[in-house]
């Protein structure tokens, strides 16, 4: 799978493609995804995913938006569904005062564009004027068909990714996984930290996490640690701990691994979210603190079981 960095860096033909952010690539998107390889496959075309970044939101709003998904998560999520490439194009305010007609000409010249597969409620070009029904009119004048994907819904509605931000924000790892389609997961190489971990024998995994990744709330959870091809369980606090750092602004993420003794500094660990266990709390000894971690950790044994 081929992952361009902008539009200028693509030459493509007879593709088959689907326009948006598709953060956290949830179920959703992914059915999107799915019917878009399919149709090119049997077709004989390649299946390609045009995405942005920054979020459209923060250039035309100028407010931060924390993302479920970086550009290169987006890339492999898309790959695992079966596309062939996925394009990251620089959003900004000239992408966003272009035209439908201008951005629709612009895909024709780059990727040859044969068929666009877009969700019940897409709109581009400046004004949101870019409608399906805009978009079918000017793929008859460019020469390429259009076709709309409804909605994929549970039982609280529409699936998005604003209500699963809601939900990570919120702690809620179960409900999250079941709009994504699997754990919240977030990625990053270990780093040194105080040794604090260790020197009470609990030593933890320090992940440094890209800034613009959405943490779920402050507290502990039972986690899957994958390091490689390999999955391990783990209990992960994110915050300030507060029994020993109580002015910290800046929330850390620490995983203690179960039943693993080796230096990861410097690897790569992805951490899926599976359930909350409780919040984080400041302890008056750490005699007390470390009691709570035990259970902790016994919880988080029992929950990966």
């Amino acid at each position: 799978m081929q992952h361009y960095r902008s539009l200028a860096d693509v030459s493509l033909q007879n593709t088959w493609l689907t326009i948006g952010v598709f953060d956290g690539v949830h179920r959703g998107h992914q059915a999107i995804l799915r019917q878009l390889a399919a149709g090119a496959h049997a077709n004989g075309a390649p299946a390609v995913l045009l995405t942005f970044d920054p979020h459209p939101a923060v250039v035309l709003s100028g407010h931060g938006l924390k993302l479920l998904t970086t550009p290169d998560e987006r890339a492999d999520l898309a790959s695992a569904l079966g596309l062939e490439a996925v394009i990251t194009h620089p959003f900004d305010r000239a992408v966003s005062g272009m035209s439908a007609r201008d951005f629709m000409a612009l895909l024709k010249k780059r990727l040859g564009l044969s068929r666009l597969l877009i969700g019940y409620d897409f709109a581009l070009g400046k004004g949101r004027e870019g409608n399906a029904g805009r978009l079918s009119e000017l793929g008859r004048e460019l020469g390429y068909s259009v076709s709309v994907v409804e909605a994929v819904s549970d039982e609280s509605g529409v699936i998005s990714s604003t209500e699963i931000r809601k939900l990570v924000s919120l702690g809620n790892a179960g409900a999250a996984a079941n709009l994504l389609g699997r754990p919240y997961a977030l990625s990053g190489p270990v780093i040194h930290g105080d040794g604090r971990g260790r020197r009470i024998n609990i030593p933890t995994a320090n992940i440094h996490y890209p800034e613009s990744k959405l943490l779920p709330a402050n507290g502990i959870y039972a986690c899957r640690a994958r390091l490689g091809a390999d999955l391990f369980a783990a209990a992960v606090n994110i915050g300030f701990n507060p029994t020993f750092t109580p002015d910290k602004r800046t929330a850390n993420v620490e995983a203690h691994i179960l039943d693993f003794d080796r230096d990861l500094y410097g690897e790569q660990v992805t951490l899926e979210f599976i359930a909350r266990l409780r919040d984080e709390a400041k302890f008056d000894s750490v005699d007390a603190l470390l009691a709570q971690i035990h259970a902790d950790i016994e919880k988080t044994r029992k929950i990966l079981s």
